[in-house]
């Protein structure tokens, strides 16, 4: 996985924005299934559409809960956060498209819920992510390559934070 940093200042404020950006690209070999009654081989695309497909391409199993919103979007709720004497509920709405060709799941919002000092560090931060899943066969294997982009921009104005070097901030929580 590759982790990118950068330090930008925002244009509307004096406060300092740190820029994170993780990525990974792999590519995974597929089982091929028949169908034992008819012999006809399923497609990873068929399995895309069906219910049981989407709930493995979330991951559904790991989240706290998953509802979904419409026909293509999807709330899910992770794993509480506890942190001193904070506790916050990340919420994801996540949008699958699949195709033929591709599965796409961008990430089209991210929120933080509990209390009010939590649900205030919304304001202070974006989060943007896209998973992008293509399939193919080759030399009779057929496969998977999955691309993943994150990027978060967190904005750092609280003391003694502010009166850091960025870098000490970013480092932590980077390891």
């Amino acid at each position: 996985m590759d982790i990118k940093v950068n330090v930008v200042t925002s244009s509307d404020s004096n406060a300092k924005k740190a820029n994170l950006f993780a990525a990974k690209k792999e590519r995974v070999n597929l089982p091929a299934y028949d169908d034992v009654i008819g012999g006809k081989k399923y497609h990873i695309s068929e399995f895309l559409s069906q219910p049981s497909g989407i709930a493995a391409v979330l991951n559904t199993k790991a989240l706290q809960s998953f509802q979904s919103i419409d026909a293509n979007t999807y709330r899910c709720e992770l794993p509480k956060l506890r942190f001193l004497n904070f506790e916050a509920s990340p919420f994801l709405d996540l949008r699958v498209t699949s195709t033929e060709e591709d599965c796409l799941v961008e990430m089209i919002s991210c929120k933080f819920e509990g209390s009010e000092v939590v649900e205030e560090q919304n304001n202070h931060f974006s989060a943007f992510m896209i998973n992008h899943m293509t399939w193919g066969d080759s030399d009779a294997e057929s496969f998977l390559e999955v691309d993943v982009k994150l990027n978060l921009t967190l904005e750092i104005y609280t003391r003694p934070f502010t009166m850091m070097p960025i870098s000490a901030v970013e480092r932590p929580g980077n390891v």
